[in-house]
């Protein structure tokens, strides 16, 4: 069983949010949403999240005026502001820093003013993190517009995908005897459990230290994750646990459960990860697997490797 870092000789003890490995497929996909005007002065200036040298794009339901659209302090931060008829693209040389804020408005060939606030894609707003910058932002004026009613059909079809597929995901997890043992290993309810512990491991970054504990079990393997959040201001969460076969690159269903959704700065939490005897196997033969943790930005956070020999009977 090893705990690894990508960058580091020696896979043993080490937690370093160094891979630029993607924690889910949707990390992979374009993020597009819609935006709609108000009148509403409290409504008045949208944030747009963007990524260094990622392209994000407005895109407005008539011509904008490139004259009379401008980009504060862009110099040094991104490329020229381009406008290209009814759209404006933006490109980050590099990622912005927290506390950056560019003021960007937007002026339409009628004379529309549509104000912006450009922010990195880490931003915290109303205590929410955005890991995905925007790629793609439709803004329309008009509610009734064909275009408009579309997009918001599109935006409710794919809401209720989601709710769906949680729904469907919560049902089957009330019944599932791995989350239900997560769950007594992420309240410190070990002795109510199957498992012995069989290995410890430990490791710490500038921003995160952690303890891993690894048990064996009857059928089973899991691991407790005990997380310290040392960064000074970003909350720390989980985005993605992995389970993946070593050789070919599988992946595999594990049960995962936490004390807390987010861990804010200088907070600590326990994440525990069930995995089934039947994961260790590919191709009818028992194999090692990748346990893989990716935090909120993406980035894998730490990996343990779990070896067939914790599913022993």
């Amino acid at each position: 069983m090893r705990l690894g870092q990508l960058a580091g000789p020696i896979l043993l003890a080490v937690f370093l949010a160094a891979s630029i490995a993607q924690a889910s497929d949707k990390c992979d996909r374009p993020k597009q949403r819609s935006i709609m005007l108000s009148e509403h002065p409290s409504d008045g200036t949208h944030t747009v999240y963007v990524k260094g040298q990622t392209l994000t794009t407005l895109r407005f339901e008539q011509p904008v005026d490139p004259s009379k659209t401008k980009l504060i302090g862009w110099e040094g931060r991104l490329e020229p502001l381009t406008v290209a008829r009814n759209k404006v693209i933006l490109e980050p040389i590099r990622d912005l820093n927290r506390d950056e804020g560019l003021p960007l408005v937007v002026t339409l060939m009628d004379g529309t003013e549509v104000p912006f606030l450009v922010r990195p894609h880490w931003s915290k707003k109303d205590n929410d993190w955005a890991p995905i910058p925007d790629q793609q932002i439709d803004v329309f004026k008009s509610r009734n517009s064909h275009a408009s009613m579309h997009s918001a059909l599109v935006d409710a079809l794919a809401r209720n995908d989601v709710l769906t597929e949680e729904n469907e995901r919560y049902r089957k997890e009330e019944t599932s005897e791995d989350h239900a043992l997560a769950a007594l290993l992420a309240s410190g309810a070990v002795a109510q459990t199957p498992f012995t512990v069989e290995d410890h491991i430990s490791g710490k970054d500038p921003e995160t230290e952690m303890d891993a504990t690894v048990f064996k079990g009857k059928g089973k393997a899991a691991v407790i994750f005990r997380v310290k959040n040392l960064a000074s201001e970003q909350s720390w969460s989980v985005q993605r646990v992995r389970l993946v076969t070593m050789h070919s690159g599988r992946d595999r269903a594990a049960a995962v459960r936490a004390t807390v959704r987010e861990i804010t700065p200088g907070g600590s939490g326990v994440l525990a990860v069930v995995a089934d005897g039947s994961a260790f196997v590919d191709d009818g033969v028992l194999t090692s697997l990748w346990l893989e943790i990716y935090r909120q930005d993406g980035l894998r956070q730490a990996f343990v490797q779990l070896d067939p020999a914790l599913i022993a009977r």
